[in-house]
């Protein structure tokens, strides 16, 4: 049997002196790294259990012996821990919890506000509010919609918005410097507030039925705009009843397709579907939408640390069915802490914790993804979820809103197609993950392999690929991308803008973005504060090979590590050879080797940072950066003239002389220098 682990005995008596009350704590290991977060009805029987009994050789019992330090947090029930737990797990990261990363941001319809200022006060713009797709922090004035499962179920909304509603999508400096409709007025796609052609108030009108549209409140539109309809032709306005009519035409056909995939039935207005698949240590979460009664599509989420829930869920299991624990070697703190522990039992009786005996991996997965997503994203009142979900979980939701949340676990008729639909995605979208994990990990193999570096750890074999960029030698740019664990980590690429070189000379810009990468990394791996890649590529034949070498040398690093990817005869696709500074022969791969696979792969995504790198310094070289205020004798009020009167430093750039010295407060001098400086 193995022997327990010794505690620090500062620890063992923060262990015993814990309340038996709600709240969260934290463990930590000697390098202050956070290890687990979790929520407790009750600290002190909840954290006892883990040093109580010798875990063997389980995650957990790994866990558990690098656990130098503990924080806790005592809150007043257990659903504000669970809320602040899942708001530690996704800052803190820690390595034995079930942690779901939003890769980017939620999109949203956006409904710019209208002036609150008197007519001829503000820019007529603000006037007619536009709808235009949106991502970021939201402001007060403007009205948001959604949030969206992708970009392109904003785009589709908007269009529909357009075609019914004929809602203007210009920018407000486009729209006013406007002197005829533009092409969406003739195909039938807004309604040109610009030049007057319709009124504000009827404007307001068609704003609002938007507003209700996404809102669900479709019937109710079809109604009003009938009897509006019937009244104008009462009245021999057959004009105005024809507009009507045809935007009851336009609104029915949305309605109809909209009824084929939700079988006409409206009662769900907002709803989110949620369920999860779990195969080969991996989860997946589909997340699909229904806002305003449309479906609108799904978007998938893979968790990171799944194969630590098992062990931790069943320790809260055993925790769960235990009385109070006396754990061996604990002792309070003082004998007032003592008493203080007993008058805690006596007047707040532990708290009835739910027991997870039983719950499935899945379910877990789930309720990790529901507790952290939901944080900072609006949720619905309505989730249809493919798991049963904790109880005391809905009611932190509802504890967030001003309205009852409820997951409903077993639904019917439209749900039920709605959620199986949902359930086919997530298996699909985890069956993709894992083969193309799969995949690449024998691409690593094969490129490890073939370059006889070490097999023994794969998962940590590190390549970084360095590529240049540039037009004509302005602009130049360099890249460095890195894989590890399989994948590119994009969190670790870097771009540096070099100076001080020949124009387009590339061995010079080779040069200076490896030493200026590995020179202090150099001296950090001597001190062992630091560890060198397992191989560096560069994007080059022998030329930027002697390069790389020579800086090696002068830095003291292994020639090994360095390889040159050089284009193969015609430069085509698949007949690159590897080139090596050490003096090893070239080594051809073969068009369909999985080394040479993932090489390309590391070596393309370079060249795509790369150049992307270059063309926004180029532009931003070329038009100052699109901020007029560096040009000498520009401020807000010039700048903001110049933008209104010709709609963008595109629209500014294309002007000539003459008509830039046009702008109120531009002269002849300072418009010539505005056309040189954007030229």
């Amino acid at each position: 049997m193995t022997a327990p682990h010794e505690f620090d005995p500062q620890l063992l008596r923060d262990v015993a002196a814990l309340p038996p009350l709600p709240g969260v704590y934290r463990y930590f290991d000697a390098e202050g790294n956070v290890l687990y977060v979790g929520k407790a009805g009750n600290l002190k029987k909840r954290v006892s259990s883990y040093f109580q009994k010798n875990h063997g050789g389980t995650r957990i019992g790994h866990m558990v012996t690098k656990i130098v330090r503990m924080e806790t947090t005592v809150v007043r029930s257990e659903a504000e821990a669970l809320l602040l737990e899942n708001n530690l797990i996704k800052t803190l990261n820690p390595k034995y919890n079930i942690l779901f990363r939003d890769d980017k941001s939620y999109p949203y319809l956006k409904l710019t506000g209208a002036s609150s200022q008197p007519p001829g006060a503000a820019p007529a713009g603000t006037a007619f509010p536009r709808i235009a797709y949106y991502r970021g922090a939201v402001e007060k004035k403007h009205r948001y919609f959604g949030p969206y499962p992708s970009s392109w179920a904003v785009k589709d909304t908007i269009l529909l918005l357009q075609k019914v509603f004929k809602l203007r999508t210009c920018e407000d400096t486009v729209f006013n410097n406007r002197t005829r409709p533009c092409l969406l007025y003739q195909i039938k796609r807004c309604s040109a507030p610009c030049v007057g052609h319709i009124s504000p108030e009827q404007y307001a009108l068609d704003t609002a039925n938007a507003e209700r549209f996404l809102q669900g409140q479709t019937q109710e539109i079809l109604h009003e705009l009938e009897h509006k309809m019937l009244a104008h032709a009462e009245k021999l306005e057959f004009e105005q009843a024809a507009e009507l009519r045809n935007q009851m035409m336009s609104l029915s056909k949305v309605l109809h397709q909209q009824s084929m995939e939700t079988d006409g039935k409206h009662a769900d207005v907002d709803v989110d579907i949620l369920a999860v698949k779990v195969q080969g240590g991996k989860a997946c979460v589909n997340l699909a939408m229904v806002r305003g009664g449309r479906h609108l599509g799904d978007r998938p989420y893979f968790p990171a640390h799944v194969e630590n829930a098992t062990d931790m869920a069943a320790l809260d299991a055993d925790e769960s069915v235990q009385t109070q624990p006396q754990v061996t070697g604990l002792k309070p703190a003082s004998a007032a802490a003592e008493a203080a522990v007993v008058d805690a039992d006596a007047a707040n009786p532990p708290a009835a914790v739910p027991a997870p005996a039983g719950k499935s991996l899945e379910a877990l997965v789930l309720e990790a993804f529901i507790a952290q997503h939901y944080i900072d994203v609006p949720v619905p009142p309505v989730l249809v979820c493919s798991e049963l979900v904790d109880k005391t979980l809905m009611a932190a939701l509802t504890g967030q809103v001003s309205y009852k949340v409820s997951a409903i676990h077993q639904p019917q008729a439209q749900r039920r197609l709605w959620l199986d639909m949902a359930q086919k995605n997530a298996a699909l979208q985890l069956a993709r993950l894992l083969a193309e994990e799969g995949s690449q990990q024998a691409r690593t193999r094969a490129l490890a392999e073939a370059l006889e570096l070490p097999l023994d750890n794969l998962d940590a074999l590190r390549i970084e690929c360095f590529d240049i960029s540039h037009t004509a030698g302005e602009a130049t740019q360099a890249s460095c991308v890195v894989f590890k664990a399989h994948k590119m980590h994009n969190a670790d690429y870097r771009r540096y803008n070099i100076e001080g070189i020949t124009p387009g000379d590339d061995y010079a810009a080779m040069r200076q973005v490896l030493t200026r990468r590995y020179s202090k990394l150099a001296e950090a791996a001597r001190n062992g504060e630091a560890t060198l890649p397992d191989l560096v590529l560069v994007d080059g034949g022998k030329g930027q090979v002697s390069v790389a070498r020579e800086v090696f040398e002068e830095l003291g690093l292994d020639l090994s590590l360095i390889a040159g990817v050089e284009k193969g005869a015609g430069r085509k696709v698949g007949l690159e050879e590897l080139v090596f500074a050490d003096g090893r022969e070239k080594v051809y791969l073969g068009r369909d080797s999985a080394a040479l696979m993932l090489i390309a792969q590391i070596r393309d995504e370079a060249h795509r940072f790369a150049i992307t790198g270059m063309r926004a310094r180029r532009a931003k070289v070329r038009v100052g950066g699109s901020r007029l205020e560096d040009i000498a004798g520009i401020g807000p009020k010039r700048r903001a003239s110049l933008l209104q009167r010709f709609g963008g430093v595109r629209g500014i750039a294309a002007a000539s002389v003459e008509d830039i010295a046009k702008v109120e407060g531009i002269s002849r001098e300072l418009a010539g220098e505005i056309y040189r400086a954007l030229h």
